[in-house]
């Protein structure tokens, strides 16, 4: 069975729809109270204007009773220009003087007329049917005198009119609603267009990042979502296109190492075969053999320490060491690195000078601290020649500190930042030396002083000298 396609359900009809809706709704409403305020107001208005003339029709007849026919024909006359008519009943609600648009009062509810007899005035409107009558406004008015009940007036008036001017307001609701409903239409396309095209540029985007282009770019604000969206989405291209240059990097300098380790191992391997072959054929001179054993010793040390290196690396890396802290005076410590690589340091015309006072003492582990110190001498040796190289100690607030200044060749400023990284000096160069051959002493350094929770900064110029400066914290 083939799956059906969903429905789409576009933006364009998504904003139109929601504009219609809030419109038709806003306007109903509207429409609604509106005509409630206007009927309920034309019903007040016109009550008012029966109770005034009842009143007066009342008040006539009191002060005039001998002209009581008169009066009320001057009264019909004008309340018949006006569409209004008029009946007067008695006490017992029969009516004796009857216009022939008047009612019978009998069918006044019995709490109507208790209210009547009382000398309240009675409003009825056109809602209510017991008149049998629709449309119509009645007021009905007592007649006391002296406190005494003697009947009333009832008057009443038809309000078509005031119907056909809601009508004709609802007539021009209409037309307005009909006119929202155009420009709702015409702000959707415009905003809907503005919308999907952004978005659109969006997926393109999308779509070329999924297919290996991380250099995409869209036109990002920050006036809407869409656009803090946008913002994110060139964001997301930034950190991915610098992941895969990281990536690509440690990828070019992984085949460097592996030609390197090839490179390096091929050579003690083949010098250690060659020597021992000559030995077992009797192919090497006796006055040779004790030079060859020291070769392939020497050969041997070496693969011992390059595997040890990298050793050392993945331990740190992965946390598998333990370090062992204790106060240790670092003249003492400066001295022993002295004594150890001042042969090394004589082979490229160096001297290594010492620079801290007997009383300053650094809290850490003494070998990795020695492992920390002879990695960076070491390093300092390598690229100095006929130089000076300082090995110092200070304190400041909470630290203590420790210095380790050549007069080398230096280090460009833009390439400070790399040395830590793994097989960073291979990338440099692939001329053998005895000294941390695949560019792991640094990154040893690195991680060891993070370990003894420190720091480790870098100060250097391209033909000026370098600068390690190492800070651990006092217990």
């Amino acid at each position: 069975m083939i799956p059906s396609k969903p429905m789409k359900f576009k933006y364009i009809y998504q904003q139109f729809f929601s504009h219609i809706s809030v419109i038709v709704v806003a306007f109903l409403l509207l429409s609604m109270l509106f005509t409630h305020y206007v009927e309920n107001l034309i019903y007040d208005n016109k009550a008012e204007e029966l109770s005034s003339f009842g009143k007066a029709i009342l008040n006539d007849l009191k002060e005039a009773p001998i002209a009581s026919d008169q009066i009320i024909n001057q009264y019909n006359n004008v309340l018949a220009a006006r569409n209004m008519s008029f009946s007067m009943f008695d006490q017992d609600g029969k009516l004796y003087l009857v216009n022939k648009h008047g009612p019978a009062i009998k069918n006044l509810p019995p709490d109507k007329w208790e209210k009547l007899t009382k000398g309240q005035t009675i409003i009825v409107q056109s809602d209510y049917k017991s008149f049998g009558q629709g449309g119509v406004t009645f007021v009905v008015l007592p007649y006391l005198n002296n406190g005494n009940f003697y009947g009333g007036i009832l008057l009443t008036s038809p309000i078509s009119g005031s119907s056909k001017m809601i009508q004709q307001i609802n007539k021009f609701l209409l037309y307005t609603i009909l006119i929202a409903f155009g420009v709702a239409f015409l702000q959707s396309w415009y905003l809907s267009r503005i919308h999907v095209h952004r978005i659109t540029r969006l997926r393109e985007a999308t779509s070329l990042v999924s297919e290996g282009n991380y250099h995409v770019k869209v036109n990002s604000a920050n006036f809407d979502e869409i656009g803090e969206l946008a913002n994110d989405f060139n964001h997301m291209v930034d950190k991915i296109n610098a992941s895969m240059l990281e990536i690509e990097s440690l990828e070019n300098r992984r085949r460097q190492f592996m030609a390197d380790v090839s490179h390096e191992m091929r050579t003690p391997l083949t010098t250690i075969s060659g020597v021992i072959e000559g030995l077992k054929n009797d192919m090497i001179p006796e006055e040779d053999k004790e030079r060859g054993i020291h070769l392939v010793s020497q050969e041997a040390k070496r693969l011992i320490r390059l595997v040890n290196e990298n050793l050392d690396y993945e331990k740190i890396r992965s946390n598998q060491i333990q370090l062992f802290k204790e106060e240790i005076q670092l003249f003492e410590v400066l001295e022993i690195i002295q004594e150890q690589l001042s042969m090394q340091a004589e082979e490229k015309n160096n001297r290594i000078v010492v620079e801290a006072e007997p009383e300053i003492m650094v809290n850490a582990d003494y070998d990795r601290l020695v492992q920390i110190l002879i990695n960076i001498t070491k390093n300092s040796i390598q690229f100095t020649s006929d130089g000076t190289i300082w090995l110092r100690g200070k304190t400041e607030p909470n630290w203590t500190v420790i210095e380790v200044e050549d007069t080398g060749i230096g280090i460009d400023t833009k390439e400070i930042e790399k040395i830590w990284r793994r097989f960073y000096k291979a990338d440099l160069s692939r001329t053998t030396n005895p000294y941390g051959e695949f560019g792991l002493g640094l990154s040893i350094v690195k991680q060891l002083v993070v370990l003894h929770q420190g720091e480790i900064e870098v100060f250097s110029e391209k033909g000026k000298g370098t600068k390690f400066v190492i800070r651990l914290k006092k217990e």
